[in-house]
């Protein structure tokens, strides 16, 4: 029989593989140095660059249903939290490994769940005495008296003419070399207005020398950047079937030229501990990304000083939006006030037209289109179909539709409208030509927005329209860089749509090199998310590997432990003694199988983060502390108070090590601990489901065998 059920083990669990060879792809995108991929379509030889789980499942070509299994898991962490998905394939891959190592040894399908489920639990558990509420993290860090130098900012001067001055110009070059001095904020329309007029923060000085690609505000000589003059919003997304590794260069160097916080401060002091407590939490939840960092603690900035005269919430996510735009240096990255979206040449010509102008608006929670119909809508009964969608361009039904359409507009004086959904091309046309700016594909976060500071009534027809769904207050120009210049890159061109005192803000992401927008753009949502599970939480983690240690501190604890007999609450729940005696037998080498998941994690993040030489340099660094924690006879205040030494798991390599202070690092509760419970349900899944299928002619000596109870036999 023994040898009956090794050979069924040897056969199956081919799940468990493909889970492992699919989570090994994304080994380099755990920690906080990630390295990107290039991920090649062989077919095409397209490529494109990723540096997130989610964008490798998403661009891998899955076809088993493990594969269709991972995607699912992944999507859906990243549907609900938008952080914990490296972590999570991770440790998908990392315990496929283990249980395959445990069903090798024979150990018992049963056992391995009962027990890997029951020390998942424990730990999260055990793990609980590591987490710090929001409120303590705030006082620690702004009472500390060591505050990093990379993360403060200067007073900033705001003038109508700071960058129109020839005299003011160079300073500005002079910025972007050097990361300690403060950019000046771009140029205000009116004096009165320079309050939400001003760019809010440009936080990176890019890569080299950018002062040969920086002109004066007169100068049209030449584009900001040649060869990069296309604008997206977004990238192409293929199946692709395999990858090859990419190394960022100068990790470095990149990290020392990232600088200049410019938040948005209306004469107090830039320091964040005198401002606000939560950019000191965005700069402990960045991990090293300095730049959404920076953007972050600009978006906090605005967002709590509009809620101490307003009294709504300091962080809210729903007023958050970002624009993307191809062709400019990153250090043009910023915050705006407002809309910042996208609009053809065309539209441009009508935003020329109404610049400086106060603007009637209408918004439309629907498409803007004759076919369109509201979710719900009945078709009136007895009625017989002839035509269901005319052409707009034949036939005078399409002619009359387009036109009374635009009557409506004109009639009550509608100069911009925002529309959540399509806009039919050819009203489109005729509004252009009767200057009516209509922009559609805007989220009803916006709409809302909009509405509530113009008065502004939504409407799902246009047919529904009166005077009092007609806002006003609104204005339109062309964007404006932080250095007071109009961009026109091409084929799209940016424009802001902003109103006195909105609450909506515009993150203008920005970079010269097309394979990196999607990726800046994920880094910027992922510790926007991080700060709002924080907050929801309202508490964290210990970051820096602390949680982690505990659990492989913990678990190996209860391996260690001497074999207990079952007891009776152990048979009754297994409902076999059989099953309860194995489970007892084999918990410790299923728990060590469990512990060797964390201890990988930990391993490869010392090996990303440059801080161990070798995947061996790791372990022992990791069962150095593990020893020591032992010793101490308390692991958890052993590793906390190596985490607040700074000496945890720490080298002489890391996101802030240039900065020379020792930075605090902390992590989201939720995120964490449902991360690793996806993982190990979706691997228990995976492993149940191989065990249910056999085959063989050991079919009938299994199902008559005092095992049989593990199988199902289809």
């Amino acid at each position: 029989l023994p040898m009956a059920f090794r050979d069924v083990n040897a056969r199956r669990h081919i799940g468990l593989q493909q889970l492992s060879s699919l989570a090994l792809a994304g080994r380099t995108l755990l920690g906080p140095m990630k390295s990107c991929k290039f991920i090649v379509d062989e077919s095409t030889n397209q490529s494109t660059l990723i540096c997130s789980a989610v964008r490798l499942i998403e661009s891998l070509d899955l076809s088993s249903a493990a594969g269709q299994l991972l995607n699912e898991t992944i999507q859906a962490q990243n549907k609900e939290f938008k952080t914990g998905m490296s972590t999570l394939l991770f440790l998908i891959g990392a315990w496929s490994n283990a249980i395959l190592e445990c069903l090798q040894q024979n150990v018992p399908v049963s056992a391995i769940v009962s027990v890997m489920s029951e020390g998942l639990n424990s730990c999260c558990e055990r793990v609980q005495c590591l987490q710090i509420s929001i409120h303590d993290v705030n006082k620690e860090l702004c009472s500390s008296s060591v505050r990093p130098n990379a993360f403060k900012s200067k007073t900033c001067q705001i003038g109508p003419d700071s960058l129109l001055n020839p005299q003011n110009f160079p300073y500005f070059q002079k910025d972007i070399l050097a990361p300690e001095e403060v950019i000046p904020i771009n140029s205000c329309s009116h004096q009165d207005d320079c309050n939400f007029n001003k760019c809010l923060v440009s936080p990176l000085a890019g890569f080299g020398s950018i002062a040969s690609l920086v002109k004066p505000a007169g100068d049209k000589s030449t584009s900001v950047s040649s060869g990069s003059s296309v604008i997206t919003s977004s990238c192409n997304k293929q199946k692709l079937t395999h990858s090859r590794y990419f190394s960022t260069l100068g990790k470095s160097h990149f990290s020392s030229q990232q600088g200049n916080f410019q938040g948005y401060l209306s004469g107090q002091s830039a320091d964040a501990c005198e401002c606000y407590g939560l950019g000191h939490l965005a700069v402990t939840l960045s991990h090293g990304n300095q730049a959404s960092m920076k953007l972050l603690q600009s978006v906090v900035a605005y967002q709590q000083e509009r809620a101490e005269g307003s009294g709504s919430s300091q962080f809210n996510i729903a007023e958050i939006v970002t624009c993307c735009l191809l062709g400019l240096p990153e250090s043009y990255s910023c915050v705006f006030p407002g809309l910042v979206t996208l609009v053809s040449p065309e539209q441009a010509t009508v935003i020329k037209y109404f610049e400086d102008k106060p603007l009637r608006i209408l918004l439309m929670d629907g498409d803007l289109t004759e076919q369109y119909r509201h979710l719900g809508f009945n078709r009136p009964c007895n009625v017989r179909t002839i035509l269901e969608h005319p052409s707009l361009q034949e036939g005078r039904a399409g002619d009359l539709w387009l036109s009374s359409m635009l009557d409506i507009l004109i009639s009550f004086e509608v100069n911009l409208v925002l529309v959540k959904g399509n806009v039919c091309e050819n009203l489109m046309e005729r509004c252009i030509a009767n200057s009516i700016l209509v922009i559609g594909s805007v989220t009803r976060d916006v709409l809302r927005a909009f509405g509530e500071v113009t008065s502004a009534q939504p409407v799902t027809y246009l047919t529904q329209v009166n005077a009092a769904c007609v806002g006003s207050g609104a204005q339109v120009e062309l964007w404006k860089a932080c250095d007071g210049r109009a961009m026109d890159l091409g084929e799209l061109v940016p424009v802001r749509i902003k109103v006195r005192g909105i609450p909506l803000l515009t993150a203008v992401l920005t970079t010269t090199v097309p394979s990196k927008m999607q990726l800046i753009e994920d880094r910027f949502w992922t510790l926007v998310y991080r700060l709002h599970h924080a907050l929801n939480d309202e508490k964290v983690f210990l970051g820096g590997g602390a949680v982690e240690l505990l659990c492989l501190s913990h678990i190996q604890m209860l391996a260690e432990q001497p074999l207990q007999p079952a007891n009776k609450n152990a048979v009754k729940e297994f409902h076999n003694p059989w099953l309860a005696a194995s489970a007892t037998e084999y918990k410790s080498v299923v728990l060590q199988a469990l512990a060797s998941g964390w201890k990988q994690y930990l391993s490869v993040v010392l090996c990303n983060t440059a801080k161990a030489a070798s995947v061996l340099e790791a372990c022992t660094l990791v069962d150095h502390h593990l020893k020591k924690a032992a010793d101490c006879g308390s692991p958890s205040a052993y590793i906390l108070k190596e985490f607040r030494r700074g000496d945890l798991l720490r080298g002489g390599s890391g996101p802030f090590a240039d900065h020379g202070d020792s930075l605090k690092v902390y992590d989201n509760v939720t995120a964490k601990t449902e991360a690793w419970r996806r993982a190990l349900d979706l691997v228990l899944l995976v492993l149940q489901t191989d065990a249910e299928i056999t085959t063989g002619p050991k079919r009938n000596q299994l199902l008559n065998s005092h095992v049989s109870s593990e199988f199902m036999f289809l």
